[in-house]
């Protein structure tokens, strides 16, 4: 699997240990920054860090900022792309497996750091349920996308 993986200035001191996670499992990651402390906008980040999950070239994304609440906001507005807050395991595979989430976003701030392994192998393990209630859902979120 290839991950698209960002972080702001907030979530920088927790991206090479999830980056480090991640290529553990035997993933690919494309690294969309930042690459320092030095103040950035999180809606800028998550946007270089969803496309390439938009063109395709990324099967799903992780977002670091301070508490994640501005990557899922800004990530959400991005057509096509699925953001849940994952600061443990069970929401992290929750979000694919129910919601076909493309992405999660973690607070660096918040998130347990001895999880982060937990919560990434569950997110990246997690296959969509693809039953009909599911599917159904998932149709009318991709719908809010065209309003």
């Amino acid at each position: 699997m290839i991950v698209s993986l960002g972080a702001d200035h907030a979530g920088f001191p927790l991206k090479q240990h999830v980056r480090e996670v991640i290529e553990g499992l035997g993933h690919e990651v494309i690294d969309c920054g930042t690459d320092s402390t030095a103040p950035v906008d999180f809606p800028d980040i998550t946007a270089a860090t969803c496309a390439p999950v938009q063109r395709g070239e990324a099967d799903r994304a992780v977002l670091v900022c301070g508490t994640g609440q501005g990557a899922i906001m800004a990530a959400n507005k991005l057509p096509g792309i699925r953001c849940g807050m994952a600061h443990e395991p069970y929401s992290a595979h929750q979000a694919v497996e129910h919601d076909d989430a493309n992405a999660i976003a973690m607070g660096a701030w918040l998130v347990p750091h001895a999880l982060i392994p937990d919560i990434v192998r569950e997110y990246l393990e997690a296959t969509f349920d693809d039953d009909e209630d599911t599917h159904r859902r998932v149709e009318k979120l991709n719908a809010l996308d065209a309003r």
